[in-house]
């Protein structure tokens, strides 16, 4: 799958190229939000959180979007070979991650807080009285609940208008993702794929069962690890998920297989849950709208 079509793949809402279905009167959604548009909404949230707090006399650095950009998530099979010959398993990824949230500036920051300043400003930021705030039952089950005070509520309420009605949506469609795949995976013709993409790395050398399990053999190095086990880990690593990506990129491969899957459900979940998905995009267009007068406010 290319970058764009893992993103497509990944959202809960419609891509370009998927329209969801209209029934009688309704009306149409809008189209999804493209890359520089949800950067645009995340980095004025950023920037009216930061406003927020240093009202309440708290400081708050920006965090980007994508921290690491060259970060993917590959919810079924690697399947980008050049992607894999560079980053294995993305262990040197997650790698620079964890340098990242250590050298973080809002986490030294609250660090350095004295414990009842700490505790004032997470107060600040995320609310105090979750109970009194909104709340949203899954789709798959399980309640959400959310402070309907502090930082983050005043933000999202300036940029998106309902704070409420924000947090259900988009709670609610991001939760869209796991039931997707869970369905997905349930799929007798993704079953089937799994057996084959299984027997193509045991005819490479790679006796796994499913690409998880290959996954996770590479995901916690043991503790004492010397740098040249280290280094043999990290070529078995890179080797392993060239074969799998190899493997899944065939024909008729579980790439593809995983790929319509993921399409049909998509469309099924868009089509159950169609009141959800187009409100969540109704928000964010509307909130596209409020940013020139909220960046001139600033």
């Amino acid at each position: 799958m290319t970058a764009a079509a893992m993103a497509c793949l990944l959202t809960a809402t419609a891509c370009a190229d998927e329209k969801p279905h209209a029934t009688g009167s309704e009306p149409a959604a809008s189209r999804p939000l493209g890359d520089k548009e949800r950067e645009l909404l995340h980095d004025t949230e950023q920037d009216l959180l930061r406003q927020c707090m240093r009202q309440e006399g708290f400081r708050l650095w920006k965090v980007p979007l994508e921290p690491v950009p060259e970060q993917r998530e590959f919810p079924y099979v690697v399947d980008d070979v050049k992607w894999a010959r560079e980053h294995g398993y993305g262990s040197d990824i997650r790698q620079r991650a964890e340098r990242l949230r250590a050298e973080d500036p809002n986490r030294r920051y609250f660090e350095g807080l004295s414990t009842e300043r700490r505790a004032a400003a997470k107060a600040a930021l995320h609310g105090r009285d979750r109970e009194g705030g909104p709340s949203v039952t899954l789709p798959g089950g399980g309640v959400v609940r959310r402070s309907g005070d502090g930082c983050t509520a005043q933000a999202q309420t300036r940029l998106y208008g309902d704070f409420a009605r924000w947090f259900r949506t988009k709670t609610f469609t991001d939760n869209l993702t796991g039931l997707r795949m869970a369905r997905v995976t349930a799929e007798p013709a993704y079953r089937k794929a799994v057996k084959d993409w299984s027997s193509c790395m045991r005819g490479k050398g790679h006796d796994y069962n499913t690409p998880d399990q290959a996954r996770r053999a590479f995901s916690t190095p043991e503790a004492g690890t010397t740098a040249a086990a280290a280094g043999q880990d990290r070529s078995a690593e890179v080797g392993t998920a060239v074969a799998e990506a190899e493997c899944a990129a065939r024909a008729g491969g579980l790439s593809e297989v995983a790929e319509r899957l993921h399409r049909r459900h998509g469309e099924r979940l868009r089509a159950e849950y169609r009141q959800q998905v187009n409100d969540r995009l109704r928000l964010e267009h509307a909130a596209l709208l409020r940013v020139p007068a909220l960046a001139s406010s600033r």
